[in-house]
């Protein structure tokens, strides 16, 4: 089933570990057990709350916000103020998310609301400027005093993190984030690179797939965190670097810069307090001028510095950016930053050949000074998934033809020259974690279709033990593909490889949090795997999720 037709079913789902019980009540006549709304007690205490509650949409359902109303457990109308936060600007410009404020009751921290579409609202309630819901919380803080859940069902079906499928009790990958929450869920405030590949998103999109409140608790306090340390002032170029990302003193640094974050918090709690447009446009343009790591562009020479991770997060915040705002300028940018992917792709350079990767120097990915005689032409498995992370949303955005070409061109390269024979794996040269076992799957921490393979386990020797850990976040180029791919043969080998990946999601490796930013590396873009998953192998060539935006 669909997450789409999991939502108009009206059915509930299970949830992995630790997930909140969803009470056994009847919802009212107007409204659905997916149209649940439960109020939680954040900061403070006392039996009411003012609250807003983020509510997200699929396209074209909702076009009027008069026709949305709130009710109580028994189906009375609650006085309220809706606004719309986002448009579906890549489709119809039908309302993508509203934000619904209102006074709640709670019982012992917690009330249970609903939402009904489809008549006149009755009974206005005057709003409020988000800010003022606003406390310090025990680690100093401002978030809300009260948080609204919603049913993964509905999140889910709404498609504002993409497609997704609600977590099953059962299901192996949501027991794994579970188990990995254990030690990521404390805030990080003295260690600015637990932050890396976008903690506040990874969250957000973990509640999506299970209604947890304690993970949207997490996402939240994360984001208003996060937020605090934007630069606002000044120019979005080096040494200025406007919008850039301040708590490690190095707002230049922009890995560190999502807007991914700034679209979920609006759209799943209504958050408008933290972003203007010019702070966005800022971010935007510290992107397109690199930073301090130089203005980004087409690869035109193997002399130069590319990394697959400014690649990939660079087109992720664009496209995130225009789906926040609608500017066309930064779907311009986000085409253009395709181009120069489809390029390098199929026109390296180096001179090497089409092997389905973005090759580029290992002398440069290591900061080194580029060496051509002794430079080894390849690419970081783990890193090129923040490329078909980026690739993924943009398709979803434009429809762009050539996207889904590029994905399945990279996978068949992973199955060729990314993944390591375990059958060749010898002792003194183990690379994998124990936790991963006799037939845990490892990929190569630099892959080459040209390199010795002596010349590899000399790289991953030096740089690449327990280069297992990245499998997690591997799933997803390898399930996009499976989406993609039409040639049964490659279909086949891709599914083999997912069931060989199946066993990376094992509680033991979860538990692994040396390295705090592993969370976000591991599940940002991962959970749509799932949904993948459950789709006809090749059935994204024809599918009408892509929105086909007109340049």
């Amino acid at each position: 089933m669909t997450c789409w037709s999991a939502a108009h079913s009206h059915r509930s789902h299970g949830t992995p570990a630790k997930a909140a019980e969803t009470p056994a009540v009847a919802a009212p006549a107007d409204s659905a057990a997916a149209q649940r709304i439960v109020v939680h007690q954040n900061v403070g205490d006392g039996p009411e709350v003012r609250v807003s509650v983020g509510i997200p949409f699929p396209p074209s359902m909702l076009r009027d916000v008069q026709q949305l109303r709130i009710l109580d457990a028994a189906g009375n109308e609650v006085p309220s103020h809706v606004e719309k936060t986002l448009l579906w600007y890549a489709r119809d410009r039908s309302i993508r998310a509203v934000r619904a404020q209102f006074h709640a009751q709670l019982s012992k921290g917690t009330g249970t609301y609903y939402f009904a579409i489809g008549k006149p609202r009755s009974r206005e309630a005057p709003g409020w400027p988000y800010a003022q819901e606003l406390l310090t919380d025990g680690q100093g803080v401002r978030v809300a005093a009260a948080l609204a859940t919603l049913e993964p069902a509905w999140l889910c079906a709404s498609l504002i993190a993409g497609p997704q499928t609600p977590a099953t009790k059962d299901e192996a990958y949501a027991n794994y984030v579970s188990t990995q929450f254990d030690w990521a869920k404390k805030l990080p405030t003295d260690d600015h690179t637990a932050w890396l590949f976008d903690r506040p998103s990874t969250l957000f999109k973990a509640y999506v797939r299970t209604g947890r409140f304690d993970y949207l608790q997490a996402a939240d306090q994360s984001y208003h965190f996060y937020m605090k340390y934007i630069k606002r002032d000044g120019l979005p170029f080096s040494p200025f670097c406007a919008g850039g990302w301040t708590m490690g003193k190095e707002p230049c640094d922009v890995k560190y810069v999502y807007v991914e974050p700034i679209l979920l918090a609006l759209a799943l709690t209504g958050d408008d307090g933290e972003h203007d447009r010019e702070t966005v446009d800022k971010m935007v343009i510290l992107w397109q001028h690199g930073g301090w790591s130089g203005t980004p562009g087409p690869y035109t020479n193997p002399g130069e510095r590319f990394t697959e991770r400014l690649a990939g997060l660079g087109l992720l915040a664009t496209i995130n950016a225009y789906e926040l705002t609608g500017d066309t300028r930064y779907l311009a940018y986000a085409r253009e930053r395709v181009g120069w992917l489809y390029d390098h792709q199929r026109s390296n350079p180096d001179k090497l050949g089409d092997d389905g990767s973005w090759r580029n120097s290992w002398n440069l990915h290591e900061d080194d000074a580029w060496n051509p005689q002794h430079d080894v032409r390849g690419s970081s498995p783990w890193m090129s998934e923040n490329i078909i992370d980026g690739l993924w949303h943009t398709w979803l955005v434009t429809g762009d033809h050539r996207i889904p070409e590029m994905i399945t061109s990279f996978a068949r390269y992973l199955e060729r020259y990314g993944w390591i024979d375990v059958g060749s794996i010898v002792q003194g040269h183990e690379w994998r974690n124990p936790c991963s076992g006799e037939k845990g799957q490892i990929a190569w921490y630099w892959a080459s279709s040209g390199a010795s393979r002596s010349k590899l386990a000399e790289i991953e020797d030096s740089d690449g033990w327990y280069s297992d850990a990245h499998n997690v976040e591997l799933a997803m180029p390898v399930a996009a593909a499976y989406y993609f791919e039409r040639d049964p043969a490659r279909s086949d080998a891709l599914k083999r490889r997912l069931d060989a990946l199946a066993s990376s999601y094992n509680t033991e490796c979860a538990q692994i949090g040396e390295t705090v930013r592993r969370f976000n590396w591991n599940n940002r873009g991962s959970g749509v795997a799932m949904w993948m998953l459950q789709q006809p192998p090749g059935s994204g060539s024809n599918s009408p999720l892509a929105a086909h935006t007109s340049p």
